[in-house]
């Protein structure tokens, strides 16, 4: 009995544990080009539905720095921007909180601006969970990322070894076909040799 009891207290304790939990979610990482514009997406899962009283709430920590910078808090229906800070007149709220979306646009991006964004989530009861990390790298030119690399060296490497292989087939096809025909001349004139010695032997008869 005690066990039975046991058991069913750790299934409440889960199910308990998975409806006030909340998953955020964000990009690894974001290249952007000085001068331009970029979303940062930010969404969360979780096991209520929307909440009116969803909140969403942004940090900003530069590159070599240790505290993070509140920048952004949409809370009540209200978006609330840093107005004093280094995005002053640079952010914009372009999410949805309805869809569970609570991203943001950085306006005119510069070099000052690498850092780490961090976006957190609250959708009451759902409030116990992680906020979400993405890292802003801002450059002159975005470079070629390694993956593309990656893949374009294996696509050329594959292509070689195709290419290599079809002309590998196609010489064995020409080779052979030059043995036949060399062997069908060779019968040939063994064929007309014997017919003109069969026809000597046989000689006019009278």
């Amino acid at each position: 009995m005690l066990s039975v009891l046991a058991l069913t207290s750790v299934v409440l304790l889960g199910i308990a544990s998975q409806t006030t939990a909340i998953v955020v979610y964000t990009s690894w990482e974001r290249h952007a080009l000085v001068g331009s514009d970029v979303r940062l997406s930010c969404s969360f899962f979780s096991w209520q539905w929307t909440s009116p009283d969803v909140t969403f709430t942004w940090h900003y920590r530069p590159d070599g720095a240790k505290d993070n910078i509140a920048i952004f808090h949409y809370g009540g229906g209200v978006a609330y921007a840093d107005n004093k800070g280094p995005f002053r007149d640079r952010l914009e709220f372009v999410g949805n909180p309805n869809r569970r979306d609570g991203s943001i646009v950085i306006k005119n991006v510069d070099y000052s601006d690498n850092g780490t964004f961090t976006c957190d989530a609250k959708n009451p009861p759902d409030i116990v969970g992680r906020p979400s990390s993405v890292r802003l790298l801002v450059f002159e030119k975005v470079p070629v990322q390694a993956g593309v690399i990656t893949g374009a060296i294996i696509g050329v490497v594959l292509g070689l070894l195709i290419l290599i292989v079809a002309i590998y087939y196609l010489m064995r096809f020409l080779v052979a076909r030059r043995v036949f025909s060399l062997s069908m001349s060779k019968h040939g004139k063994k064929g007309k040799g014997k017919e003109g010695s069969q026809q000597k032997q046989a000689g006019p008869q009278k």
